[in-house]
């Protein structure tokens, strides 16, 4: 069959949030130390020990924000652990990831430096697991203000004098699990009082994010946007696309067309979560005030043979690519109510943009869609409506081809299609007024095979190409979709 998408330009006015396109640095495996963090006397190129490289590239994809330090690790990080001289800083177990000794190099002041070098807004997430309200509090204000006080004094001492002024803090990670294998009742009220105590400063006003549901955990929605809606400003949400099961996870490289398949339906699982949790919160807040906020989402396959079980390392290929464009694409269609997402991670952990060998990098399947899907930050939504064809897997079905659409400030229209077919094309018609637009151009992303995939002796096997398999038609446009492809089109 012809899939036909039908879009409504005239009726864009959402604004696609530029936060839904943003990631994870959890110290976790080699994300920070190796992959971020080098330290100033590594060989390296590096500013205050951070990765040259690795900023330029995230820098390229306009990366708006970035969430730390954890994770699991967040509620088992004390922050005064890693403020100071580096050489005086406290050692610790990192009992979550490997059982490995952290040395707190990497710190508040690194991680701050580090989103300034991005040019990105950080996003802190606080101890509610192992800390307390004050530990929290404190921390709000070292951070953030500018009056006088034994925090404020300390954070001068420790070289910086004017306040960052971070606005995003988590108030716990996981709370129902590694954070505190709390109950939703327990964790609300909790909720309630360390946002309390997560002050406000002159010109600091929080995002405060209270800890969301675990998948389809719709009861913790339910307890947390009665009891606690009213203080929050975002509620998160977890969900990792795992083929197999949490036991006996799938391979990230070495796999067959059902794994394909069943990893891609396992995506879409995606768009059930954000309706339904958003329907939860509709009838707490109408108004839709309290953002949803998908800030750990991705693939999680099984660790890579030969590397450390606890560093979470896989190889990214193809398959992740389609389940990174058809996640923002569902991201991107739910802008009313979906304000910030973060993928899972940022550097060589799980799904990650980027990989890093020494002193070699590796830009990844993953990272390819979020540069090609950058046009879509802030960006108005163009509504779609969508016939396709599909596929079904064990009593399960998902569409072939997934979409989402936009319309920026200069005019041009952006549209973001995958075809999750992994050996057969998807012919795509496009009902849209073009409203003149006469200048048609795109990207395309895809592979010679569903694991295709990037290494240090070829780091181009999957990069973007020019698309030129779409031309205007009466009423909009038609285009072949090339199996297991991401393509983005430009009309202006």
């Amino acid at each position: 069959m012809t899939n036909t998408i039908t879009l409504a330009v005239e009726k864009a006015e959402r604004k696609i949030s530029r936060h839904i396109y943003g990631h994870f640095a959890e110290h976790l495996g080699h994300c920070i130390y190796g992959g971020i963090f080098v330290g100033e006397g590594s060989p390296i190129p590096n500013t205050r020990g951070i990765r040259n490289d690795v900023v330029s590239a995230l820098k390229k994809i306009r990366i708006p924000n970035l969430r730390w330090p954890g994770g699991c690790f967040a509620d088992e990080y004390h922050w005064q652990d890693g403020i100071g001289p580096a050489q005086a800083r406290p050692k610790m177990v990192n009992t979550n990831w490997g059982g490995f000794s952290e040395d707190n190099s990497f710190g508040t002041h690194e991680f701050l430096d580090l989103c300034a070098l991005l040019g990105c807004e950080p996003y802190i997430c606080g101890n509610v697991g192992s800390g307390t309200v004050r530990e929290l509090s404190q921390w709000v204000e070292y951070v953030n203000s500018g009056a006088q006080s034994p925090m404020t004094e300390l954070r001068a001492h420790n070289g910086r004098q004017e306040p960052w002024k971070t606005r995003y803090w988590g108030i716990g990670n996981e709370s129902w699990g590694c954070g505190g294998n709390m109950r939703a009742e327990y964790y609300a009220d909790n909720f309630r009082r360390y946002a309390v105590y997560a002050r406000n400063y002159p010109d600091a006003r929080l995002y405060r994010i209270a800890c969301g549901p675990s998948e389809g955990d719709y009861h913790w929605t339910e307890t947390l946007m009665a009891r606690a809606g009213g203080l929050m400003d975002g509620l998160s949400l977890h969900y990792y696309t795992v083929p197999g099961t949490w036991l006996e996870k799938g391979a990230a490289a070495d796999f067959d067309t059902a794994a394909w398949y069943e990893t891609l339906l396992k995506a879409f699982f995606m768009e059930e979560l954000v309706t339904r949790h958003s329907a939860v919160m509709d009838k707490h807040d109408p108004q839709k005030r309290v953002g949803l906020v998908v800030d750990e989402w991705g693939t999680w396959f099984r660790a890579e043979p030969g590397s450390t079980p606890g560093f979470l390392f896989q190889q990214s290929t193809l398959r992740d690519a389609l389940v990174a464009g058809l996640s923002l694409n569902i991201f991107n269609n739910h802008a009313d109510r979906v304000h910030m997402a973060n993928i899972a991670q940022t550097v060589n952990v799980l799904q990650a943009l980027i990989h890093t060998e020494g002193e070699k990098m590796l830009l990844t399947p993953t990272y390819h869609v979020f540069d090609m899907y950058q046009v879509h930050q802030g960006a108005l939504l163009i509504p779609a409506q969508t016939l396709c064809a599909g596929f079904e897997q064990n009593g399960r079905a998902a569409p072939l081809v997934s979409v989402s659409a936009s319309l920026d400030g200069e005019g041009r229209v952006h549209i973001s299609l995958c075809n999750i077919d992994a050996e057969a094309p998807q012919p795509v018609t496009v009902d849209i007024d073009l409203g003149g637009r006469t200048r048609l151009s795109g990207t395309i992303l895809t592979g010679d095979a569903i694991n295709s995939r990037n290494t240090y002796d070829e780091p181009s096997r999957v990069a973007p190409a020019p698309f030129r398999g779409a031309a205007l038609a009466k009423g909009g446009l038609t285009l072949t979709l090339p199996p297991r492809s991401v393509v983005v089109l430009e009309a202006a």
